[in-house]
């Protein structure tokens, strides 16, 4: 009975002598072609495979149920191990998304033995068609063996980190524009263009142990001083990955503190503004109410004496208004003199 298509493989192919020669659709018809030619090997790629997938490769490969269980489980740190005969590369990958401005991060497990090679994917990136197409236009690098895969896979995902530093590196020129601007979304901007950078060290940070402890392993010091010299160069590239994204990084953070001081300095400048406002409106309450208390006494004499009552005092004196008119005068200016000694007027 012909097993099913597991739904996880996305592309399979055998190999002889860096040539493909079958493209097996079922674990069986790889394991079976194996089985047939001694000479050749298998790479598999898969995403986000079953734990019974993984346990029939397991079965097959001999794979530790250490490396089985990283495998199956995303979110793990990049990292280069050796199990056995079986070496185990973790590498987190990145994409620029120029639509929306962000960084799409994604994850690879790949497992090499001497005939096999299985390539775990997690999420949409990376795309690893572009290496299985690179390696199969090469057959003679190609047909050094599965070990070829993982240094192929190695230099793709550093390279792709090329466009996200060159990418994040414009959006913060954009944001250094908005900061003098005074954008109100700039701060959002910076806190997600810092968590995308963060993400992105904690991608690259590893790469210089891993390069070390692949460039060290028995596999690759047998494979001559070419080989080890593509090593070096990859990572000479991760080392100055490594060294942009530290400058990013130090660069959002000037952003962040230049923000936050011009912030503080328009709020200052806010609050001086409402106390100057403050301050005339105090002085404009004073003034009228010196002016209303210059104008009370002279007001309260003339309303009691236009009352109209027959009998009130001075009704029947000769100097009576003269002496109500100057009465109001004087108290006038002599709640003027104060007022104005207090300079409230």
């Amino acid at each position: 009975m012909t097993q099913p298509r597991p739904s996880s493989i996305v592309d399979a192919g055998f190999y002889v002598d860096g040539h493909r020669i079958a493209s097996p659709s079922t674990f069986d018809q790889s394991f079976r072609l194996l089985d047939e030619h001694d000479e050749g090997f298998v790479w598999i790629g898969l995403y986000r495979p079953t734990h019974a997938e993984m346990a029939l490769l397991a079965e097959e490969f001999q794979l530790s149920p250490l490396l089985v269980e990283d495998t199956i489980t995303a979110h793990q740190r990049p990292k280069f191990e050796r199990y056995g005969d079986t070496l185990f590369l973790v590498l987190r990958a990145a994409r620029y998304v120029d639509r929306t401005e962000t960084v799409d991060f994604g994850e690879v497990h790949a497992i090499a033995g001497d005939r096999f090679v299985i390539t775990v994917r997690h999420s949409e990136t990376p795309d690893l068609t572009n290496v299985r197409r690179d390696l199969e236009s090469l057959p003679d690098t190609l047909a050094i063996g599965p070990s070829v895969v993982l240094e192929q896979l190695l230099d793709q995902i550093v390279d792709d980190y090329q466009p996200v530093v060159l990418g994040i590196e414009n959006d913060i020129d954009e944001i250094e524009t908005q900061v003098f601007s005074g954008s109100a979304r700039v701060s959002r901007r910076i806190y997600q263009l810092s968590r995308e950078v963060m993400d992105l060290q904690r991608a690259v940070r590893p790469l210089k142990l891993i390069l070390d402890g692949v460039r060290r392993d028995r596999v690759f010091l047998a494979a001559g001083e070419h080989r080890r010299q593509e090593l070096r160069d990859i990572e000479d590239h991760a080392i100055h990955i490594t060294e942009h994204v530290e400058v990013l990084r130090e660069a959002l953070k000037g952003a962040l503190d230049l923000n936050i001081s011009l912030q503080t300095q328009r709020q200052n400048e806010e609050a001086r503004n409402m106390t100057s406002a403050s301050l005339k409106q105090a002085e404009d309450s004073r003034r009228i109410a010196a002016w209303a208390g210059v104008l009370f006494v002279p007001s309260l004499v003339t309303g009691t004496y236009g009352m109209n009552f027959e009998h009130m005092p001075e009704l029947d004196w000769p100097w009576g208004y003269a002496f109500a008119l100057g009465l109001m005068l004087g108290s006038g200016v002599m709640m003027y003199l104060i007022f104005k000694s207090r300079k409230w007027l």
